[in-house]
């Protein structure tokens, strides 16, 4: 663990507007992957509006590591579809969290940063950084590539764990 900087829950809540992969809907599921670690929610039969709300947790060693969020259509008898996918900028969401670190009088709902849609990003709408209930959150409203139509939304957390080398740890500007 002493090579993990701590840990990032992401929780994919849902999909918006998901593509078409089947006659008349789609069987959506999400993948993120970062390097060799590769997590999935479970699948939403016959829905192209999607409420997972599942939470995944990823061990970050390196922040530089792309993560990519995929949303695929399960099929049963054929290779899933893919419909489409995205990737995750965790870099503002870390600077934020180095920032706020000695912030502890903030109100609930206090944005710490705010983070543009650009070419840059695969953000859908404007996200902010958010301090609530002691923790620091983001929320992402994802818009997916590679397919016609698509957003999933979700939140990053991070978790500090015991043994873990920690934010302080590392060049990530």
């Amino acid at each position: 663990m002493e090579d993990t900087m701590g840990l990032l829950r992401i929780r994919v809540q849902r999909g918006i507007n998901l593509t078409v992969r089947d006659t008349f809907s789609s069987d959506p599921y999400v993948v993120i992957t970062m390097g060799q670690q590769k997590l999935k929610t479970r699948v939403v039969k016959k829905n192209c509006n999607p409420e997972w709300n599942d939470e995944l947790t990823l061990a970050i060693k390196e922040p530089n590591v792309p993560i990519n969020l995929t949303v695929y259509d399960k099929d049963t008898f054929t290779v899933d579809d893919q419909m489409g996918n995205a990737e995750i900028d965790i870099k503002p969401y870390i600077a934020a969290l180095k920032m706020g670190k000695g912030l502890k009088n903030l109100s609930n709902g206090c944005a710490l940063k705010k983070i543009q849609p650009g070419r840059t990003n695969c953000l859908a709408d404007e996200s902010s950084v958010l301090w609530n209930n002691g923790k620091i959150t983001q929320d992402m409203h994802l818009k997916l590539r590679n397919v016609e139509c698509g957003e999933v939304l979700i939140q990053l957390e991070w978790i500090e764990v015991p043994g873990c080398k920690g934010l302080e740890s590392e060049g990530m500007d």
